[in-house]
């Protein structure tokens, strides 16, 4: 959630970012009613129990035959002690609620507007182009061996699919590729549990205008998780870290699973749009300041994967419509898809400031010479390599005969294997 003392003290600014979002600025007003009715009802609760304490007083040292009037007051008082406690209570949850409606305050200079409102910012590599006609990614996809779609619907419905022989030993390459990228830049390697409880998966804001997205398991009352940034923000919740010797970075292998609700009709060829995939994902805590520079830093790790893997890409910034509640700025990494003529996301990055840890409750320590109070800390997330990119991997490196070239930099993981060979 936001700064509470930023919405008190410059409700113009959050306003005007709720704006650029294409949001109402009314959850603004509410929750500044809200706060106010909190803050009111914690000072009449703090003036009940101040009378309440010196009646007691009062009580102690009147003479017995004042006592059972006193005492009779106190009761009295001692019930109005209990409406006002659980007056603050109903306050605070209203305040939180009302709160939690209003999204990540975004950062100057994200472009306003919806999903066609970004900026690009820069591409890398021409488009590949053929003198034959080119096959799509499922069509390489089924002569490699490589995915059958077929019999993941039969198994387990749209949208499924499994990876086979060369497929499966792709996937495996890449992530493995991204492992090793992401330990060279300092990060430490997490496979985390997929299933995470109510609080966590509210904590990143999942269950807002994205609940629809996620798979909940009622009897548990647990949730699938969409990509592994929900279980590493989850990671230090309820912590004070130290920060001292600088950020703590995390790579998340999971498998990640999404219900694509309101997607129906979209991408349903392929395994571009799917209900499960794997995903290693970067999460980074870090101190505000920092936040910025190492969104910057994420984005170079992801551009460098893709340029080593041969892709064309562009990198754009995604406009305030289109961010989730947490994001206070996202880059998106773009390749291209030959049969497509498109550029299609393969990474997103977002800089989610302290946003998701006044939630968790994740908090660093200042130096002493800023007085050595704690204060949230800011998270941000990144993907590094995920199933899709097969995708523009199978369709840029493609050759008349149905085969695929190997990027070189993948073969140490596939035994030095250069060519994908269709099987018949």
């Amino acid at each position: 959630m936001i700064d509470p003392v930023l919405l008190r003290e410059n409700p113009e600014l959050v306003k005007r970012s709720q704006r650029s979002r294409g949001e109402s600025a009314d959850s603004v007003d509410a929750a500044l009613d809200a706060d106010r009715d909190r803050r009111a009802a914690i000072t009449a609760f703090e003036e009940l129990r101040a009378e309440q304490n010196a009646h007691g007083r009062l009580v102690a040292q009147a003479p017995k035959e004042e006592k059972a009037a006193l005492v009779a007051q106190a009761k009295d008082l001692s019930a109005r002690v209990k409406d006002a406690q659980h007056a603050v209570t109903a306050a605070e949850e209203a305040s939180d609620a009302a709160l939690a409606r209003i999204e990540n305050i975004v950062i100057d200079g994200v472009p306003a507007g919806g999903e066609d409102d970004f900026v690009t910012l820069r591409t890398h590599g021409a488009q590949p182009t053929f003198d034959f006609t080119p096959r799509d990614h499922l069509e390489l996809g089924e002569l490699l061996g490589a995915i059958d779609m077929e019999r993941g619907t039969k198994v387990s419905g749209s949208r499924f699919y499994f990876l086979t022989g060369i497929g499966a030993r792709l996937e495996i390459a890449l992530m493995n590729l991204a492992l090793d990228r992401a330990l060279q830049a300092g990060f430490t390697p997490l496979i985390p549990p997929t299933l995470v409880r109510p609080e966590v998966m509210r904590g990143t804001g999942f269950l807002g205008q994205h609940s629809d997205e996620v798979y909940h398991l009622p009897d548990d009352d647990m949730y699938l998780v969409g990509t592994s940034e929900v279980p590493l923000a989850g990671y230090h919740m309820d912590e004070i870290l130290d920060l001292d010797k600088g950020a703590k970075r995390y790579a998340g292998w999971s498998t990640c699973y999404r219900r694509e609700a309101g997607s129906y009709g979209k991408d349903t060829r392929g395994i571009i749009r799917v209900h499960q995939f794997n995903k290693l994902e970067m999460f980074v805590y870090t101190t505000p300041e920092d936040a910025e520079a190492e969104h910057v830093r994420l984005v170079e790790l992801q551009e460098q994967m893709l340029r080593d893997l041969g892709l064309s890409y562009r990198v754009i910034d995604v406009a305030a419509g289109d961010l989730g509640s947490s994001a206070a700025r996202k880059y998106d990494v773009e390749a291209w898809v030959p049969t497509q003529g498109a550029y299609r996301e393969l990474t997103s990055t977002s800089n989610c400031t302290t946003y998701q840890a006044r939630r968790l409750d994740i908090r660093y320590r200042l130096p002493a010479d800023q007085g050595g109070k704690t204060h949230p800390v800011a998270t941000l997330n990144g993907t590094l390599a995920t199933t899709r990119w097969i995708v523009a991997m199978l369709e840029t490196h493609q050759r008349e005969d149905g085969s695929v070239l190997v990027p070189e930099v993948l073969r140490p993981f596939l035994g030095g294997l250069e060519v994908m060979e269709p099987i018949a």
